[in-house]
């Protein structure tokens, strides 16, 4: 497995749209290693959620895991479409890992339907709530160029990390 460069705030790739996977190619051994090596650069930049445009590569691919109570499992997402909102809203502090340092308030449906490929390219529809559905929602921004920081609606939130750590955390917030 490899470390992926993560592409940080300013780089283009991050404002494109991305490339639906072709289904033939989830298969591949390449394409196998891509996704491992998403979720190795992923835990070891303490991220629990990694888009592929965030490695610069402009393709519809997810990958998701956040082991623990309140988190959910280690997950894949090709081609991804979210078929339902919920009608409730969750407001999470949000980072992100091509955003380094700065984290902010985030109101986003607290369910959602989605739809998508998993690994091996098999068709999957299923419910996300709460930390989950939020994470989805985060890193699904990241296909049609979008981050975070375009969803706050309330910028007074934004903070640096440090400033987080010291004047927020206390709030046990969950960070995505």
């Amino acid at each position: 497995m490899a470390l992926l460069k993560i592409a940080k705030l300013g780089n283009p790739v991050l404002r494109k749209i991305a490339l639906p996977v072709d289904p033939d190619d989830i298969s591949r051994r390449d394409f196998q290693q891509f996704l491992d090596d998403m979720f190795e650069t992923m835990v070891q930049a303490e991220g629990i959620g990694l888009a592929a445009p965030q490695v610069s590569r402009s393709e519809q691919i997810i990958v998701m895991a956040c082991p623990g109570e309140g988190g959910f499992p280690e997950t894949v997402l090709i081609n991804p479409t979210i078929v339902f909102y919920g009608p409730h809203q969750a407001e999470m502090w949000e980072g992100c890992l091509s955003v380094d340092g700065l984290r902010g308030k985030v109101t986003r449906p607290s369910m959602v339907r989605v739809r998508a490929l998993d690994r091996k390219g098999a068709s999957a529809e299923f419910d996300a709530t709460v930390l989950f559905a939020v994470c989805i929602q985060h890193e699904m921004d990241h296909l049609i160029g979008k981050l975070f920081l375009d969803r706050m609606t309330d910028l007074s939130t934004l903070t640096q990390l440090d400033e987080f750590d010291r004047y927020w955390q206390k709030e046990h917030a969950t960070v995505i």
